[in-house]
């Protein structure tokens, strides 16, 4: 008898150890997702258009996605995601990536990915518990600058666009074959097991004190897309009266 309480209390404290580090690991990557976030909007020169931001149903950040390595293809990472809703941003859900054609690229270390999905359609994709883009869903990589130009169909064809940072440089990325998961585990561990990917993007879950600081980002997104643009226009406008 002695001998199976002893085994269940192990068992339980094992328990707890895996709950406390994935939960620590759910939390870095909100932190990680955050970073990336902020420091791509800050770009002096480019970055996520204010009207892409404007227009989003979704915002997906994938903070370093790979690791070292030679090519993209058959490599992966883990991010988070948040939808807007009638109550403002939602409490992020946490997804993995994986598989996917992502092109050559020697000697990255580590590649930052960040997503926007654009409509409802979209949205509906990210919902479900697997879909592969350029499959399921259509994917280009999306424009790069203070504003999107008003020739372009980004906003009306296509359901995500695609942005990745590596070593410093930020452009649009296309990745074709990729499949996007719900990771199960990361939302147990910050959320309880009873809670569904769908709930949250849906905005029926209220958002842990973890996610804050993430939501803040996603929000200031925009005013600060807009803020970087005043600065731009300022700058070109002393270069025009010198």
């Amino acid at each position: 008898m002695k001998k199976v309480m002893f085994f269940f209390a192990m068992l339980s404290l094992g328990t707890l150890c895996w709950a406390g580090s994935a939960r620590e690991d759910a939390t870095d990557r909100l932190n990680n997702s955050t970073t990336v976030l902020h420091e791509i909007m800050g770009m002096p020169d480019k970055g996520i258009p204010e009207e892409v931001l404007e227009h989003a149903k979704c915002v997906a950040v994938i903070p370093h996605m790979v690791k070292g390595g030679f090519v993209f293809g058959g490599k992966g990472g883990k991010g988070v995601a948040t939808c807007r809703t009638a109550n403002g941003w939602s409490a992020p859900a946490f997804i993995t990536i994986s598989g996917g054609n992502w092109g050559l690229q020697i000697g990255v270390e580590a590649v930052d990915l960040v997503m926007i999905i654009q409509n409802e359609k979209g949205m509906q994709k990210l919902l479900s518990s697997n879909f592969h883009v350029g499959g399921d869903a259509s994917a280009a990589a999306g424009p790069v600058g203070r504003h999107a130009e008003a020739g372009t169909d980004w906003k009306m064809t296509t359901e995500i666009l695609t942005y990745s940072r590596a070593k410093g440089v930020f452009a649009g990325l296309t990745l074709e074959g990729a499949s996007i998961r719900q990771d199960n585990d990361s939302r147990h561990a910050m959320y309880g097991p009873h809670v569904t990917t769908r709930a949250l993007l849906l905005g029926q879950v209220a958002a842990p004190a973890a996610a804050q600081p993430f939501l803040t980002e996603i929000r200031g997104a925009k005013a600060q897309a807009v803020a970087e643009g005043k600065a731009e226009a300022r700058s070109e406008a002393k270069k025009d009266k010198k």
